[in-house]
């Protein structure tokens, strides 16, 4: 993306300032990023070049858990913290492999919303909506939501790489149980997360977030494994992203990829 905003650009978006949805959209090859993203993106990238490898597993667990839960049945998802429409959007697969399944996006960057409602233009069974996640009544009253997901059946609710910019004391946990507790029985909670890590390189990482628009932090395994609660944790379990149901040669050997996934069953 140019410096210059294209027409699609809210106006209030604040160009010279990196923003995490716009950051990890560079660091996957996308083009909704300014001039500030990259340049960030490439310190990060400077800190720890595994950066790069860590956000493509973390889009390709999503490809894997939306294809699973298709195949459970699953016909609508609610994707939050969406971020910047890129390869392998969830309504691409999921319609993919069972046209009609209806997707709901839910993002508060507005970049990130604006174009994925540009994407979304001629899809009646998808939508994008601008809202922040922990504001939950906001985001199952909207009309997108309303209109898409009936929680009455079960649903696909799907947190991948936000929470870890959501820090203790906006109370996470609370809210993904805020989430769990609307879900049906039968629906799926499908989760990813950064890791807290003791190397200086992950710390520093965090460190550079800070000076961001977008704070973030890792946290421990057993502190993600909490947002499971509500849900039966399915095989293999909060694993690294590479190891959770691999397509391709499932018995190599797999290095920590710094961030934790997990799907969940409601019962």
């Amino acid at each position: 993306m140019s410096t210059g905003s294209p027409v699609w650009v809210p106006k209030e978006i604040d160009a010279e300032r990196p923003n995490a949805a716009r950051v990890y959209d560079y660091l996957l090859g996308g083009a909704c990023n300014f001039r500030a993203d990259r340049e960030f993106a490439e310190k990060l990238l400077e800190n720890n070049p595994e950066i790069a490898g860590a956000v493509r597993h973390n889009r390709a667990f999503l490809g894997r858990a939306v294809r699973f839960c298709v195949d459970q049945g699953i016909r609508q998802f609610l994707d939050l913290g969406s971020g910047v429409p890129t390869v392998g959007n969830v309504h691409e697969i999921a319609q993919s492999r069972a046209p009609g399944c209806r997707v709901v996006y839910v993002d508060h960057e507005p970049v990130a919303v604006a174009h994925s409602q540009r994407l979304l233009e001629h899809n009646r069974d998808a939508d994008a909506l601008l809202a922040d996640l922990l504001d939950v009544d906001t985001v199952l009253g909207a009309e997108p939501v309303r209109r898409l997901i009936d929680f009455a059946r079960p649903v696909a609710v799907i947190m991948t790489a936000v929470l870890h910019f959501v820090p203790d004391s906006a109370r996470p946990h609370a809210t993904v149980a805020r989430y769990v507790a609307e879900m049906a029985a039968g629906s799926f909670l499908v989760l990813s997360h950064g890791v807290r890590g003791e190397q200086e390189q992950v710390r520093r990482g965090y460190r550079m977030y800070d000076q961001s628009g977008t704070p973030a932090g890792g946290r421990a395994r057993e502190e993600i494994h909490a947002f499971m609660t509500g849900t039966e944790v399915l095989e293999p379990g909060v694993v690294w992203t590479t190891q959770w149901r691999p397509e391709f040669n499932p018995r190599a050997r797999v290095e920590p990829a710094w961030i934790y996934a997990a799907v969940g069953r409601k019962a």
